[in-house]
């Protein structure tokens, strides 16, 4: 079966997308359904993965949901780009380290296509970019993976307000600031979406793990 592609054009509350991708999950496992790529936005929300330290809240007034993905502490907002997914990787020869390379190229050959130069990091999980001589983080990836399924998923700063970045550490990293898409080009959102819906596609092909 193929994977299939949603789009949410308005932003979906967090909690609401959480139980809808759970959902999804459960009937992946079961072979009820089909894998997933979703494409959609949250309302402001700081969310924290499994590795999160309380060190990383800036800011003690902020409203913090802990959730189960991999990763640290983390902010969403409109403008930025969330793509959830449910993929099976016993489709996949079980390979999770194949699968975050296969995520981190989406994304990076999606910038290629714009003409802007992105990198991953084995140290740092995410995107990076160097920006006026400063490395800065443009997409975060935070996965988990149960019964050899791989949900959750990454977030891309489009046209998002930054500023709630400072209340906190930025997946713990407190070196590093963050960037988004905006203030490099004034690529539209849709045109970015639909470039990254191909090579997603085409980078989570079951036969690119055979």
């Amino acid at each position: 079966m193929s994977i299939e592609i949603k789009r949410s054009i308005k932003p979906i509350e967090y909690k609401k997308a959480i139980t809808i991708l759970e959902k999804r999950l459960e009937n992946v496992i079961n072979n009820s359904e089909r894998e997933l790529i979703w494409f959609l936005e949250h309302n402001e929300i700081f969310t924290a993965g499994t590795s999160f330290n309380k060190s990383e809240i800036l800011d003690s007034k902020i409203n913090l949901v802990k959730t189960n993905r991999g990763g640290k502490i983390t902010f969403h907002s409109p403008g930025q780009l969330i793509c959830y997914f449910v993929i099976d990787l016993k489709k996949r020869k079980k390979d999770i380290r194949k699968f975050i390379i296969s995520l981190e190229n989406s994304i990076i050959d999606t910038f290629k296509e714009f003409d802007i130069l992105t990198n991953s990091d084995r140290k740092n999980i995410g995107i990076w970019i160097n920006h006026k001589n400063e490395k800065k983080k443009i997409a975060a990836i935070g996965i988990r993976v149960r019964k050899w399924i791989a949900y959750h998923g990454f977030s891309i700063n489009i046209n998002n307000n930054l500023n709630h970045f400072k209340k906190i550490i930025p997946c713990g990293i407190k070196d590093k600031k963050v960037i988004r898409l905006k203030e490099i080009s004034n690529i539209k959102y849709f045109d970015f979406v639909k470039v990254l819906e191909k090579k997603l596609i085409k980078n989570l092909s079951v036969s690119n793990y055979s």
